[in-house]
């Protein structure tokens, strides 16, 4: 039982800014499930609010049920309301798109963007689900958070998004460890093409990272001084996110970031 309603909400992840809408035919494609079995899930899913058909095109789109349990969500844990001026204030001080993800089951949930000004820029989709393997955001939230969720990424499938993509686990967790010396997460082109992360973790009241800060410039704009500056804008952003939504910055992180902003300034002089 367990497993068909894990199966059923990743049917929820289908959705998107791009795709609000989705046939049963397309949903049964991109699950890779019968249309039999999506069928029956819809329709529970449907029953309980967190999906709705249209009349007129028989598309299915996210329910009124999703919109009630994001707003208990957000009153409860206040979170937009603090992430989305620290992302803005990323965007001005790096010129570049900033965003931000939560853990999400076994991936990370976009949940905040705030595009570059630059016409030559990487745009994200609200909602968007980012795997923990290929992106910045992922190898930093892997760093500092549950050490379960790393051992079940690295034993999962480690499927390749692009020829940059580290598929080895013993490769991927020597990554891993790097963002943990360094405070933060760093790729190129391992999620997507001419596409370079950098991201520094959250963490909530526990003290364990449970998402990131990241910006995303294309490859070939990158450089040593732009570098240096998104790695102070993230890591002062997800300070900021961390406190504003009451969690705890583990004293051997903030170490690992004055040791890593030290070394910046160092190697700029």
């Amino acid at each position: 039982m367990s497993s068909t309603v894990a199966k059923a909400l990743t049917l929820l992840d289908h959705f998107t800014e791009n795709d609000p809408e989705i046939g049963l035919s397309d949903l049964a494609r991109r699950s890779r499930l019968d249309k039999a079995t999506v069928h029956r899930m819809l329709s529970a899913m449907a029953d309980a609010g967190l999906v709705e058909q249209r009349h007129d095109t028989k598309l299915y789109r996210l329910g009124a049920g999703i919109l009630r349990l994001a707003r208990i969500r957000e009153e409860a844990f206040p979170f937009t309301s603090v992430l989305q001026p620290e992302l803005n204030q990323v965007a001005r001080e790096t010129g570049e798109t900033a965003h931000a993800s939560l853990i999400s089951g076994r991936a990370l949930a976009t949940v905040g963007i705030c595009d570059s000004s630059k016409a030559n820029r990487v745009s994200l989709v609200a909602g968007e689900i980012l795997p923990f393997h290929t992106t910045a955001s992922g190898l930093a939230t892997l760093a500092f958070g549950p050490e379960a969720l790393s051992g079940r990424v690295l034993t999962g499938s480690l499927d390749g998004k692009t020829s940059f993509t580290l598929t080895d686990p013993e490769k991927l967790n020597a990554r891993i460890e790097t963002a943990r010396q360094t405070g933060f997460g760093e790729t190129d082109q391992t999620n997507e093409i001419d596409v370079y992360g950098i991201a520094a973790p959250f963490f909530d009241k526990t003290g364990l990272a449970c998402g990131a800060i990241a910006v995303a410039t294309p490859s070939h704009r990158m450089s040593e001084e732009l570098r240096s500056q998104i790695i102070g804008a993230v890591f002062r952003a997800a300070e900021a996110v961390t406190k504003g939504t009451g969690g705890k910055l583990p004293g051997r992180y903030q170490e690992i970031v004055r040791t890593t902003l030290s070394s910046l300034t160092g190697a700029q002089d």
